[in-house]
């Protein structure tokens, strides 16, 4: 049975615009994903990469192009200048990481319900209420909102220092048995034909 670790930030437009489809394309084979949302700060800082606010105007005018066109090409609610953006990721991080350890939810639905609730609900993620909507949504304790940061950000730094090692340098990003590595919501199809057989 394939595993994929799934790395990404909570607050990320494009692991926002992956919506579920990798959680369809690991039941289509029958694979297991660790989701494990991650400071990508400090990921950046070890890989070359750059925070949003410090990158060139070139490479940020991009963004906002190719934002625009994949949210028409995908179908999907996507605000290019949301009211809560940036705002801090890791209460909604730890909040995952609680909720997959606490199970009895839907981890793919509570993960994509706090990206929603950032880029098309325009919702501050970082709020506790809304942490709090988005686990009693997806089926689990929304206690766990405060029950589990203690757990949460022990694990949420782990994830980052996994990260590093792993070779991750950007979000989302996929790891199929810690070995076959995609980068960005537009390699879900390649990852797909990967678990096909279909790319060596």
């Amino acid at each position: 049975m394939p595993h994929i670790d799934y790395y990404f930030v909570t607050i990320s437009p494009w692991t926002y615009l992956a919506g579920l489809r990798l959680e369809e394309i690991a039941g289509k084979h029958g694979a297991t994903i660790t989701y494990k949302p991650c400071d990508i700060n400090r990921v950046f800082a070890s890989t070359g990469g750059l925070p949003l606010a410090e990158r060139p105007k070139a490479r940020r005018d991009y963004r906002v192009q190719e934002l625009r066109r994949w949210r028409a090409a995908l179908g999907m609610e996507l605000v290019l200048e949301p009211a809560f953006f940036p705002t801090n990721p890791a209460p909604s991080g730890y909040a995952i990481i609680a909720a997959q350890g606490a199970g009895g939810g839907d981890l793919g639905k509570l993960t994509h319900s706090i990206l929603r609730a950032c880029w098309a609900e325009e919702r501050d993620v970082a709020d506790e209420a809304v942490i709090r909507s988005c686990l009693e949504g997806a089926g689990f304790d929304p206690g766990l909102a405060n029950s589990g940061l203690l757990t949460g950000a022990m694990t949420y730094e782990a994830n980052a220092d996994e990260a590093i090692n792993a070779g991750v340098f950007g979000a989302p990003f996929y790891i199929v048995d810690g070995k076959e590595m995609f980068w960005g919501q537009d390699r879900l199809e390649m990852l797909d034909r990967y678990l096909s057989g279909e790319l060596a």
